[in-house]
């Protein structure tokens, strides 16, 4: 449990006093970049000192001038921590809407504009998140959907959700591909509990929405590029 309280102390000692001086700075400036950044850093801080190291690749696939949807698969609740500081500039994510209520981290993820999904199976919210997150992206600011929309169990990649492949179409943004590898046994699924480890980060090629003719093409073209940099026995 040493490297959980290790996490959560540092986010917590790290994190009271950022929000204290950034969301006031936020909320006089109307500039939630030093917010957002000052989060990264902590973030980045709190892995360290937990003992868990990224290896990344495929960096270089990230365009720089225009922003993109990153897609990647799910196991843990360490994902979003290890993937977000990697990516360059400033994304936004769908997260659940109860995530939101939290105190003072909801208020900051409000300030961030990350986008509330409600789980009720209501058609119009679903595109209300969608055309929200269309939004953000045509103001240059990159989205991140872990596109399986819960957490998998043994590391085999699950059902896509659609609304991240419907806002790939609505937006004709570039996807990138993400595969996560290595932190399912850092925490699992319905454990607090964290392991040291390292977790392995690849960025894939970009994949053009416009170049598949359906949603459905599209969804088999980033789940092939996901799968190709998971170990052969979570491919199937």
């Amino acid at each position: 449990m040493i490297p959980a309280l290790v996490l959560l102390t540092t986010f917590v000692l790290l994190g009271i006093p950022a929000a204290i001086v950034c969301i006031p700075w936020t909320l006089l400036t109307g500039n939630v970049v030093l917010l957002y950044r000052t989060a990264m850093v902590i973030v980045r801080t709190g892995l360290r000192l937990a003992g868990i190291r990224i290896h990344i690749t495929g960096l270089e696939h990230i365009p720089s001038n225009r922003a993109v949807i990153f897609m990647a698969n799910h196991v843990s609740n360490l994902d979003p921590p290890v993937l977000l500081p990697l990516i360059p500039g400033r994304t936004s994510i769908f997260l659940k809407q109860s995530l939101m209520r939290i105190p003072v981290l909801g208020w900051g993820m409000r300030l961030g504009e990350f986008i509330p999904v409600a789980r009720d199976g209501n058609p119009q919210n679903a595109q209300q998140s969608v055309r929200n997150a269309a939004a953000l992206l045509a103001r240059g600011i990159h989205f991140t959907t872990f596109v399986e929309g819960t957490r998998s169990r043994d590391g085999r990649l699950l059902p896509f959700k659609k609304g991240p492949f419907f806002l790939a179409q609505e937006s004709a943004a570039p996807c990138i591909p993400v595969t996560i590898y290595g932190t399912a046994a850092m925490m699992r699924k319905g454990s607090l509990r964290v392991f040291p480890a390292a977790a392995q980060v690849t960025f894939h090629a970009p994949i053009q929405p416009a170049d598949y003719p359906t949603r459905e093409a599209l969804m088999d073209a980033v789940r092939a590029s996901i799968s190709s940099a998971l170990p052969p026995e979570l491919r199937a």
